[in-house]
């Protein structure tokens, strides 16, 4: 009967969040606010509180995303929010217990499901990320789940003699529009597991290194990380996220990278598009043309231009200053922050899609400064 009412629950969840997409999409209200773009970003983070937990957005992400929570999570943190982030992950730690699975999902009742449909290699290595980012303490009960789904991990995803991403899985992850062969962004988050496992002394037998000379040896292409063993085109969140998460700390290989971003007009007219070979990836059905044309392809997508804001201030890039102004513009035109953006940056809409408004991830906007000599520097919201 328990397994009845979970596998119920997961199904409810899911569906759910597909109507909610779509009565958006038609009938949905787009919260503005006033102020700069700061202003603007911390009144977004205090109405996504909502009783246990950080909603995603105020529009129809309005349940917990591990992945999302899992971006802002130290910068919450940061920001002073030290309590309602433990009081999340203590929500979110509690339902997946309950389920017995780490889940991308989670509604404001509990239930646990995967979106879009399969379940996302990087949940558990956002879940640990957080863990460890925020400092939070275990209890005796969650250290023995936490192990209980590494060793699980391990069998599901990884070869269990090399720790690489098995050939033969398949997985959703950050890009879920995209149907990926082992990518740039998914390697990363496993040396990222690696090392808060082996902070919070928890087994997980696969080094750091192994991980990093991966993404050197076969991903990294001479002007950026390419995204997977299909193509190595670029794609955002596999170029930064090595850098991003400190698993590749290489101030000219970064450099290279934003040259290429530059020289290809990725970050116009803010940043970051996605990729400018769209044509290079492969789709799934409901998530492109017709249906949600270029909704992961030349489209300005917030998320990635945060973690290129972090990576430039890190590194103290002569641009950084730029393209933070760009940033804010963006943020300041819409009065709000959007989860997506047109080629030209006008709001994203499709026949069953709108970019959906005021996303938790205003967290890494807040954190940064606009000049980078600035002490608080975002990137260094990352422990090591």
């Amino acid at each position: 009967m328990h397994v009845f009412f979970r596998l119920a629950g997961r199904t409810f969840g899911v569906l759910r969040a597909e109507y909610r997409q779509l009565t958006n999409r038609y009938f949905g209200h787009i919260e503005r606010f006033d102020g700069d773009a700061r202003d603007v970003c911390r009144q977004i983070i205090d109405r996504l509180w909502y009783k246990d937990f950080y909603r995603t957005s105020l529009g129809h992400f309005d349940f917990f995303w591990m992945r999302d929570f899992g971006t802002a999570c130290v910068p919450l943190v940061r920001m002073g929010h030290t309590d309602r982030v433990h009081h999340t992950l203590r929500w979110a730690l509690r339902h997946y217990r309950k389920s017995n699975t780490v889940t991308t999902c989670i509604d404001s009742i509990g239930n646990t499901f995967n979106a879009p449909s399969l379940k996302a290699i990087d949940s558990l290595p956002w879940l640990m990320h957080c863990i460890w980012g925020s400092r939070y303490e275990l209890n005796k009960s969650e250290r023995k789940f936490l192990q209980k789904q590494l060793r699980k991990y391990i069998d599901t995803y990884l070869h269990p003699e090399t720790g690489m991403i098995r050939a033969d899985v398949r997985y959703t992850e950050m890009r879920d529009a995209v149907i990926y062969d082992r990518s740039a962004y998914a390697v990363t988050m496993l040396p990222r597991m690696s090392r808060c496992a082996s902070k919070l002394n928890l087994e997980f037998p696969f080094p750091t290194g192994i991980y990093r000379q991966k993404l050197l040896n076969h991903y990294w292409t001479g002007e950026y990380f390419g995204a997977d063993y299909r193509t190595d085109a670029f794609s955002a969140e596999c170029a930064l996220f090595p850098f991003f998460l400190g698993i590749v700390d290489n101030e000219q290989l970064f450099n290279r990278t934003y040259h290429y971003i530059k020289r290809h007009n990725l970050s116009e007219p803010y940043p970051l598009r996605y990729t400018d070979t769209p044509e290079e990836f492969r789709y799934r059905p409901w998530m492109t043309a017709p249906l949600m044309p270029n909704y992961a392809g030349t489209s300005v997508w917030s998320w990635n231009g945060a973690f290129l804001l972090h990576c430039m201030k890190h590194y103290d890039h002569p641009h950084y200053e730029r393209e933070y102004t760009k940033f804010a513009d963006m943020i300041e035109r819409h009065k709000t922050w959007p989860e997506l953006l047109n080629p030209d940056g006008s709001w994203y809409y499709a026949p069953t899609y709108k970019g959906d408004p005021g996303m938790v991830w205003a967290a890494l906007f807040v954190v940064l400064t606009p000049h980078p000599e600035t002490v608080n520097a975002g990137y260094e919201t990352t422990p090591r």
